[in-house]
């Protein structure tokens, strides 16, 4: 058994505020009333113009955007431990600062001491005052606390308002619309939490999950700019060339595309009046960027793809450069994003480069593909229309299909499954409690930052510094495995080599969030100052845990794990309409995407709440569980063979076995369910990485190069043989009849490349540019070489997110972009060696390798 961590969660991804706050202003307005109807928050932010918190909020009944603006006086502060006299006594220049307000001694609960302190909030007339720059007012002091968090997050942290709700406005004032709760949901309550804090704090959480989520009318927008020179990217902020076309696909059937008419360029009429799309032709390009304003206003919420990169600074710098005015103009920049007025805009390519989005709510479907292309023919399974030369001379009913699939799939990536995406990302919003636009554009590590940071203020809790924290609770004591972490990790049993049957896995429903509930975990209770009924659960490890109150990581984590696990894991199986089960499986996945990477935050040193001890107890805790449930297995007659962070590989199980271990594993607090049961595994030896076939007929391959997304498809195809051969084992004989079958197979499409039987298309491996060409300068990998030739050979213009399609080819470079290589010039050798390298894992689980497909070798275990 070796000790590793296995647990890939966000402790590296960054989360940093930035130095100084910003302040826009938002020229074209939503309907301003004194009585809004229900509707949904889309987003809070500060209106510079007005020098006040700005709500955006969506009346779906009504299709109007309204802005609500702050009628209590809120204002930007700080918190510091000086008193208001010793400030204006020591540090006389806060008060003159042209931005300062007034103060007010307040009394703030500290958790790190377990007490009330005496405190001084600091109040300045606008939020470039309290933290825009070396002369802002938290400058001036020794320390600060809360200085660090943007205003319109402290805005919506103060009142209490959760994006992605419904509220309604009477007599100036916002009041949340009241959620019906189902009576099996509330039932449930009293069920699943033993406490009147967890069922009051659940009740809590409850209206987050049951509020409807209503369909938010939307238009994706995609544009495409002319390039005199070729391979020449246009830069947005210059934005010196014409947009030459826009395209605008409406949630609401909007289907149209922009052309503008220049001479020499071939427009087939028929083509594009048989389109699937209407078209208008422009002479004019200030004609038709007035005609993308014009849609932009109709719209709540405005979408694109890599639109905060290129699209939306383009159309505003470009709009500018054709004079029009800025109260003209409905983009509005922002100092790292881009949105619109009177609505919001989201752009999908933050959103699915996400992390915790693509591993948890799209099961790594994409993983580490970043172009439009890549990304929906592995969710949407369509793909981008392929481009024949460079945007500037496509006639134009050919440039129209082009930019109008692009904005199609932008969209459809909101609509499709019931509109999924869309519904996950208001769930995610109110949990978070984030706006849209914020939510879409930051790590997860960032929505736990403002979940925990919205519970401090909810409580009248002091929120510390991360070198409070560090000087409190202390660092991690363990060395890691891995480089560059700073704890031990998790514990995972070594696979094995070959072919077992009748495998049990056991899931350990979500261990890390379970182990933080259950030990009190927080980095409030852990290490705490008072020692008097502490407990310290692991003995090689000098951290303990306070007991005698309830840390708000181990509650919060703990209520969403217990609804998601115990109440909409099971409505999403037994609700009574297929409606209610898909909202349901929304609900719950939205809360596995934030209970998963609940523990991994806390080892991040980005993170503002870095706590390294709880980091360390919570994988140690975890290695604990696991440990003692293979000892336990063993000693109930099985045989664990493998197991890797929250699952458990058993052969020699039955029924009543797992019944006898969920039991044990229910003493130490933690659930355990019969994930499934494979009729056989074949294990590569590696680790997560396997294939097997379960008692239904089902495939489940788990990193098994054959699947990766760019292999070529001979590759693939030579795996889904092999794969269609070994579904229908289920005897030892059938077994070794398959391997016969195997070993064939792979002899056959050896002689297939060998002799040059197998078309370009099928060898191609296809690879996205994750920035643009100019950008690599060094050690250019094959694709960016092929992408190179491309682009000087036929004039195409290639950039970041780009699909290149190459073959590995036997001249001095080693390679060639699909349509300038001839089959004769394929290198059978290196696609020979890629074959070997894909089948190994498959061919050693069988017993052999590619030197030796007819050697005997250990085949069954």
């Amino acid at each position: 058994m070796a000790f590793e961590d296995e647990f890939i969660e966000e402790e590296g991804e960054e989360v940093r505020e930035f130095e100084g706050e910003e302040v826009a202003e938002f020229r074209i307005k939503g309907a301003i009333s004194t009585s809004i109807p229900p509707s949904i928050v889309l987003s809070v932010t500060y209106d510079g113009a007005e020098g006040k918190a700005l709500v955006k909020l969506y009346d779906p009944a009504g299709d109007l955007v309204y802005y609500w603006y702050d009628k209590t006086g809120h204002r930007p502060y700080l918190v510091t431990d000086l008193p208001p006299e010793v400030v204006a006594d020591k540090y006389p220049e806060v008060l003159k600062h042209p931005g300062f307000s007034h103060m007010e001694a307040v009394e703030k609960y500290d958790a790190l001491s377990d007490r009330r302190i005496a405190a001084t909030k600091i109040y300045a007339k606008d939020p470039l005052s309290i933290g825009g720059g070396r002369r802002s007012i938290r400058e001036m002091l020794p320390k600060t606390w809360e200085s660090r968090i943007k205003y319109h997050h402290s805005y919506l942290f103060d009142r209490g308002i959760i994006p992605g709700m419904w509220y309604r406005s009477e007599d100036n004032g916002l009041t949340p619309v009241e959620v019906e709760i189902p009576p099996e949901v509330a039932k449930s309550l009293s069920s699943v939490f033993s406490s009147d804090d967890e069922r009051a704090e659940a009740a809590n959480w409850i209206p987050l999950f049951q509020a409807p989520i209503p369909h938010i009318k939307r238009v994706a927008i995609d544009i495409e700019v002319f390039t005199p020179q070729e391979n020449k990217v246009p830069n947005p902020r210059e934005a010196d060339y014409e947009i030459v076309s826009a395209a605008l696909v409406g949630s609401d059937g909007l289907r149209r595309v922009l052309l503008l008419r220049r001479p020499g360029v071939e427009a087939d009429l028929k083509a594009l009046s048989d389109a699937e799309f209407d078209v208008m032709l422009f002479d004019s390009e200030y004609d038709l960027v007035a005609e993308v304003f014009k849609t932009i206003v109709q719209y709540p919420i405005v979408v694109t793809f890599n639109g905060d990169n290129f699209d939306m600074p383009y159309l505003y710098n470009r709009a500018v450069a054709l004079g029009f005015k800025k109260e003209e103009i409905p983009v509005v920049a922002r100092r790292d994003y881009v949105t619109v007025a009177p609505g919001i805009h989201i752009d999908l390519y933050k959103f699915f480069a996400i992390k915790a989005i693509e591993v948890y709510a799209f099961g790594g479907v994409y993983r580490g593909e970043r172009g439009l292309d890549a990304i929906a023919s592995a969710i949407l399974g369509v793909g981008k229309v392929e481009r024949q030369g460079v945007v500037s001379s496509m006639p134009l009913d050919e440039l129209a299909e082009y930019n109008f699939r692009d904005a199609f799939i932008t969209l459809y990536f909101t609509l499709h499954n019931d509109e999924l995406v869309m519904k996950l990302m208001v769930l995610l919003s109110r949990i978070a409690k984030l706006p849209l636009e914020d939510l879409t554009r930051s790590q997860v590590s960032a929505w736990i930052r403002n979940m925990l940071y919205y519970e401090h203020r909810r409580r009248g809790w002091l929120i510390p510094n991360k070198e409070d924290i560090i000087k409190s609770r202390g660092e991690a004591y363990t060395r890691a495995v891995i480089k560059g972490k700073k704890y031990a990790g998790a514990v995972v049993l070594d696979p094995p080599a070959g072919v077992f049957f009748n495998i049990y896995v056991l899931d350990f429903a979500s261990l890390y969030p379970s182990v933080i509930s259950k030990w009190n975990l927080s980095y409030e209770t852990v290490n705490c100052q008072n020692k008097d009924g502490a407990e310290r659960p692991i003995a090689e490890l000098p951290h303990w845990i306070c007991r005698g109150r309830r840390g708000i990581t181990s509650l919060l984590v703990g209520i969403l794990r217990d609804l998601r696990v115990h109440v909409y894991k099971r409505l999403a199986k037994s609700a009574p309409t297929p409606q209610e089960k898909a909202l349901y499986d929304v609900v719950q996945s939205a809360m596995k995407v934030f209970i998963n990477a609940s523990y991994g935050v806390f080892g991040a040193e980005t993170f503002p709440l870095y706590c390294p001890p709880v980091a360390e107890l919570t994988t140690a805790l975890a290695r604990y569980v696991m440990t003692s449930t293979v000892l336990r297995a063993v000693e109930l007659g099985m045989e664990p063979i493998y197991g890797d962070t929250d699952s458990l590989f058993l052969l020699g199980a039955s029924d009543e076995k797992i019944k006898g271990l969920v039991d044990y594993a229910a003493q130490l607090g933690i659930d355990i369910d019969l994930d499934k049961v494979y009729r056989f595994v074949l294990f590569s030896g590696r680790k997560k990485n396997y294939l097997g076939v379960t008692s239904d007929g089902g495939v489940v391959i788990k990193g098994l190069v054959g699947k990766k997304r760019n292999a070529p498809v001979f590759v693939k195809d030579l795996m889904d043989d092999i794969v269609e051969r070994l579904r229908n084992v289920g005897t030892l004989d059938d077994l070794f009849k398959v391997r016969e079958e195997v070993s064939a197979l792979v002899k056959e499409y050896e002689s297939e490349l060998r002799e040059k039987r197998i078309t370009l298309d099928k060898l191609a491996i296809k690879t996205s540019l994750n920035k643009d060409l100019d950008e690599y300068t060094k050690n250019k990998p094959q694709h960016v070489k092929a992408a190179e030739l491309l682009s000087k050979a036929m004039g195409v213009k290639l950039g970041r997110g780009d699909v290149i399609s190459y073959v590995k080819t036997r001249d001095s470079l080693g390679v060639k972009p699909v349509q300038m290589a001839r089959i004769d010039e394929i290198d059978d050798r290196k696609y020979v060696e890629f074959m070997a390298t894909t089948v190994e894992q498959v061919l050693e689980a069988l017993g052999f390798s590619m030197e030796e497909l007819r050697g005997v070798g250990k085949l069954v275990g």
